[in-house]
């Protein structure tokens, strides 16, 4: 038996009022899901145990069979071990996002998106005007990179707010505040200076594209312990492919192999088949892939119905097509939003998720599609999230 999780990030969400009440799954014209659904095992997972964060790293744990109550330590630890930063005793890290802030507001979150190599070369300079034997800048992708600081175990105990979380607010209210803030809203406050007129921006206010204005600190971390390999855990050797560096981080912080396949992106322009193919080989020789997809999160905290639509469109006729028509060893999937990122929100929110477990062992139980309603209406709801797991590679379900 050969097993696949389809993590399709933020693609839950809630009824939009403009839109006849439909949630953006609802919008979708999603065949290949509609046609697991009707075939396969509905219903919701909470993913976000009470009290946490709702965020993909502790939401993408539980998917992966991990309760993130015992393992989760805090998330830009886990980038940094995608990145290959080690973080020693006595050291921090902070995700750092390029955002760009106008007129004292949220402008955007992700500097337009801005792409990776233009936010490499914003790195290095801050590296150069900023860095030190105790700070330090370390590239990612897009707009999402780490701060490493040496001695400044301090700054954890600061009240951080994720930029995503305030668009088109005021964001002095949501500076980093409290005991430990000094140094990190010194660093933002200082990164303006470096910003305003290096050549990346000149070049994309020239082309009409949102600059990166400031970086946003938040996510803080110290080292974090080793969790139990995935292996180890479920007796499966595993692979994970992500356009971004939290998961990749959780996939090597679980012992999986993580695959290198070009066109792999965080956005629209994601090659879902290129994806699907590169993951359905690696089980060749493994016994588990996990796809993680990140477009609908993105165009949900971009504010975007329609792109977060089409975000799931791709998914559902590129991967999950690719999916259904797989000719290889018997292959039993699961697939299902980490978390909900509604649209009008254009944050994560913690409710339940729908799942459909999909192949031999599995028994249709009464949903005609993907969708939350549908989810709904099974009456069966997994609570803890990480069980999920078990029962995907668990025959007899």
């Amino acid at each position: 038996m050969k097993y696949c999780v389809l993590i399709i990030d933020g693609a839950a969400g809630l009824p939009l009022p403009e839109r006849w009440g439909r949630t953006s799954l609802e919008l979708a014209q999603t065949p290949n899901l509609d046609a697991m659904a009707r075939e396969g095992v509905v219903g919701l997972c909470r993913t976000v145990p009470e009290g946490m964060e709702p965020s993909s790293a502790c939401a993408c744990m539980s998917v992966l069979g991990y309760d993130p109550g015992v393992y989760y330590r805090g998330r830009s630890a886990i980038e940094a071990r995608s990145m290959c930063v080690t973080i020693e005793a006595g050291e921090v890290t902070f995700r750092c996002n390029l955002v760009a802030v106008r007129d004292g507001r949220m402008w955007d979150y992700s500097s337009g998106h801005i792409s990776t190599a233009e936010a490499g070369e914003l790195i290095s300079a801050l590296n150069e005007s900023l860095g030190s034997e105790s700070i330090c800048f370390y590239p990612g992708v897009s707009y999402r990179h780490i701060l490493k600081l040496r001695g400044a175990e301090a700054t954890l105990e600061a009240r951080c707010t994720p930029p995503h979380d305030i668009p088109d607010r005021q964001v002095a209210e949501f500076l980093p505040r409290g005991w430990g803030s000094e140094l990190l809203r010194e660093l933002m406050g200082r990164s303006e200076a470096v910003l305003k007129d290096h050549p990346v921006n000149v070049k994309r206010r020239a082309r009409g594209e949102i600059p990166a204005t400031v970086i946003w600190l938040f996510w803080g971390s110290g080292p974090v312990p080793d969790i139990p390999p995935f292996q180890q855990v479920y007796g499966l050797r595993a692979a994970m492919t992500s356009g971004v560096d939290l998961l990749r981080g959780l996939g090597k912080m679980m012992g999986m192999d993580i695959l290198d396949i070009p066109g792999v992106t965080d956005g629209l322009d994601n090659d879902g088949s290129a994806q699907v193919a590169g993951a359905l080989a690696a089980l060749e020789d493994r016994d588990l892939v996990a796809i993680h997809i990140e477009a609908p999160d993105e165009a949900a905290h971009a504010g975007s119905v329609d792109d977060k639509i089409a975000a799931i469109q791709r998914v559902d006729g590129e991967v999950v097509g690719g999916l259904r028509s797989w000719e290889g060893d018997s292959l039993r999937v699961l697939i299902m939003p980490d978390h909900p990122t509604p649209v009008a929100a254009r944050t994560h929110s913690p409710e339940p998720v729908p799942f459909v477990l999909w192949g031999p062992g599995f028994k249709a139980n009464g949903a005609g599609r993907f969708t939350e309603a549908e989810a709904r209406k099974t009456n069966l709801l997994l609570d803890p999230g990480y069980s999920i797991m078990s029962r995907l590679v668990e025959v007899g379900n």
